[in-house]
């Protein structure tokens, strides 16, 4: 059961959520009783009317190009009704009441699908605390091994022909205070740069952003506290190597948190739609409007 005000704030979303549903226009005449407007065109007992072609009429036309757009729509709608009603009359009758079934059950499943999403959105707990990532963490750890190395590092692309390119260097492998204000002071002139040497960052992406490293070299290079510099008709790459995680190693927290907040999301969000699912269930039973019969 879930709690009494989170049943009445429940309730008070369907009574503004429900008559949105029923405004949806995908599902041939589902709502229409009577028509409200003079119909375009008629096939049969379905009839066309403007209000069904207005989500299509978009964009500027000429008089003429509308004129031309409007009867191209009118033709094809006449045609899938009267494709339809052949088909009602000529497939097999086992055919098509497994056809309304198959459509009745998608009709069901994307209203409801709507409804329970739009109540999540609404009610639902957004907020993941670090204890609660800490503590899923350490006891999922095991769960949450490497597919590909990791690493913390540094790096700059700089011009062939850089001038400074010792001071940098030398700033670079420092990485104290005053050079990281040297380095941001003259980064204009870089044509990459990474500082945020905290951050966890794939092997992939390291490989993507310094093009003379490759997955069969990476190993000479990326090891733990090495600096090392390469080159290539772009420009020179100096990186600094803080921390290497490998494969099948357990990944750092930082690296895998937002993962860990969707999972805890998810579990929070179906624990909830059980919860939901229950307490309708229950009212409905009390209401009489729920009953299930027994067959002597």
């Amino acid at each position: 059961m879930i709690p009494s005000n989170a049943h009445a704030r429940v309730l008070i979303a369907a009574v503004f959520l429900f008559p949105a549903l029923f405004l949806f226009s995908g599902c041939e005449d589902f709502f229409r009783e009577k028509p409200q407007e003079t119909p375009l065109a008629r096939v049969g007992d379905s009839y066309l009317y403007l209000e069904d072609l207005q989500p299509k009429l978009t964009g500027a036309y000429t008089a003429t190009d509308s004129i031309a757009f409007v009867n191209n729509l009118i033709n094809e709608w006449a045609t899938r009704q009267l494709l339809l009603s052949k088909a009602r009359i000529n497939l097999p009758e086992e055919q098509l009441k497994e056809f309304e079934l198959l459509i009745s059950d998608y009709r069901a499943e994307l209203y409801t699908r709507a409804y329970k999403e739009a109540l999540v959105a609404q009610i639902a707990d957004t907020l993941v605390g670090e204890e609660e990532l800490l503590s899923f963490y350490e006891k999922e750890k095991e769960n949450f091994k490497l597919q590909e190395k990791i690493l913390q590092l540094r790096f700059i692309e700089i011009p062939q022909q850089f001038i400074n390119q010792e001071e940098v260097t030398r700033r670079l492998k420092s990485f104290e205070g005053n050079d990281l204000r040297f380095l941001d002071s003259v980064g204009v002139q870089f044509k990459k740069l990474h500082f945020n040497d905290s951050l966890w960052v794939p092997l992939s992406r390291v490989v993507e952003e310094i093009h003379p490293l490759t997955y069969e070299n990476e190993a000479e290079y990326l090891k733990k506290s090495q600096f090392f510099q390469l080159e290539d008709s772009t420009g020179v790459y100096l990186t600094k190597v803080v921390d290497v995680l490998e494969p099948n190693e357990v990944a750092p927290l930082k690296y895998i948190e937002p993962t860990i907040r969707q999972v805890l999301l998810n579990r929070r969000k179906m624990k909830y739609l059980r919860a939901l699912e229950a307490d309708l269930m229950d009212e409905a039973t009390r209401e009489k409007e729920f009953e299930v019969y027994e067959n002597n």
